[in-house]
C-alpha cells in the first residue's frame, strides 16, 4: 500500500474504495498531490472526496490532470460545459439513469478509463452508489472458468433492453443521437491492465449481450453466472452521498450501480468522463 505525504486515504471497505482528505479540488492542485491521488486510485480503484465546493470549471480542470475529457455519446451535456453530463432523476420519475450494475459505455471501441461524479442535488435519504472490484471478480473464478473465458470476446451493445430503459427519460429531453442508434463494442471478456499485468473481468449486465461467435441463447448461461458473481457483497463497497461529495472511479476495473430507492425526490449529479484505450 502506498504512503502519502500530501493526502490522507482512508479505506471504506475491504474490497475497494477510500475517502481522500487533504485535497481542495477547487484549487489548482500541485502535480505532487495529483500523483498521490492517482496512486490512491490505482490502489483503491474508486476514491471519494467530502465537503468539496466546486464549480463545473473546477471539475473539468481536475479531470484533465488524468487524461483527455470526452463527451458522453448518448445524452447532451451542460450548455456551458458539454463535457459534463447531468445524471438526473426527477421527483416524478420511477427509473434512475444507469440504475443497474455496469461499466460505463462498454459499447464504445475505446471505453473511458474513468469518471468523476459530483453531487449537486440529493434526496433526503437513499441514492447511495455501489461499486464492485473486477480484479476480485476475476481472481475468485475457478481455473477452468478462467481458461474458458480467456479467449472469449464480449459483444457489448448500447441497445440492450434493460439499460435503454434507464435512459428513456433523459433521451426524451436531451438525446444527442436518434433513439434507434445502436453502438457495438467488441472487447476481451478478460482484460489485462497494461501497467500492472493484472487481469480483471470485463463483462457487464448493462451492455454485454453475448460472446463473439455464439448466439445470445448459447452465451446466456455463462453470462448470467458472471453477472451474479461479479457483484457478490464481498467484492463491493457502498458510498453514501452528502452535499459536497465527489466520486472518482477507474472504469476499467470497477463496475457501479446507483441504488434507486428515493422515489418522490430529485437527485442531480454531474459526471465527467476521461478517455481510455482499447481493452486488451
Amino acid at each position: 500500500m502506498p504512503t502519502f505525504q500530501f493526502i490522507d486515504a482512508r479505506p471504506i471497505a475491504g474490497a475497494l474504495g477510500a475517502e481522500i482528505y487533504g485535497a481542495d479540488l477547487s484549487t489548482d492542485l500541485d502535480e505532487a498531490v495529483i500523483a498521490e491521488i492517482r496512486a490512491a486510485l490505482d490502489e483503491h480503484l474508486v476514491v471519494f472526496f467530502r465537503d468539496q465546493d466546486i464549480q463545473p470549471k473546477h471539475q473539468l480542470a481536475f479531470a484533465k490532470h488524468f487524461g483527455e475529457v470526452v463527451e458522453y455519446p448518448m445524452v447532451k451535456g451542460l450548455e456551458e460545459c458539454p463535457e459534463i453530463v447531468p445524471v438526473l432523476k426527477l421527483a416524478h420519475e420511477r427509473v434512475n439513469f444507469g440504475g443497474l450494475w455496469h461499466s460505463d459505455t462498454a459499447y464504445l471501441e475505446t471505453p473511458p478509463s474513468g469518471a468523476i461524479l459530483v453531487a449537486r442535488e440529493l434526496p433526503p435519504f437513499g441514492g447511495d452508489t455501489l461499486f464492485a472490484n473486477m480484479y476480485l471478480a476475476y481472481e475468485t473464478l475457478s481455473d477452468g472458468m478462467k481458461a474458458m473465458l480467456d479467449e472469449l470476446i464480449g459483444i457489448n451493445s448500447s441497445a440492450k433492453a434493460r439499460v435503454t430503459q434507464t435512459r428513456e427519460d433523459r433521451m426524451k429531453s436531451d438525446a444527442k443521437v436518434d433513439v434507434d442508434t445502436v453502438l457495438i463494442g467488441e472487447h476481451p471478456v478478460i482484460r489485462t491492465n497494461p501497467d500492472t499485468g493484472r487481469k480483471s473481468l470485463y463483462v457487464n449486465y448493462g451492455h454485454t449481450v453475448r460472446f463473439k461467435g455464439m448466439s445470445e441463447a448459447e452465451s446466456a448461461p455463462v453470462l448470467n453466472f458472471l453477472f451474479q458473481h461479479l457483484c457478490r457483497p464481498e467484492f463491493t463497497c457502498c458510498f453514501k452521498w452528502r452535499p459536497g461529495s465527489i466520486a472518482f472511479w477507474d472504469n476499467r476495473v470497477t463496475q457501479h450501480n446507483p441504488v434507486n430507492d428515493y422515489h418522490g425526490y430529485k437527485r442531480l449529479m454531474h459526471r465527467v468522463t476521461i478517455a481510455g484505450d482499447k481493452p486488451q
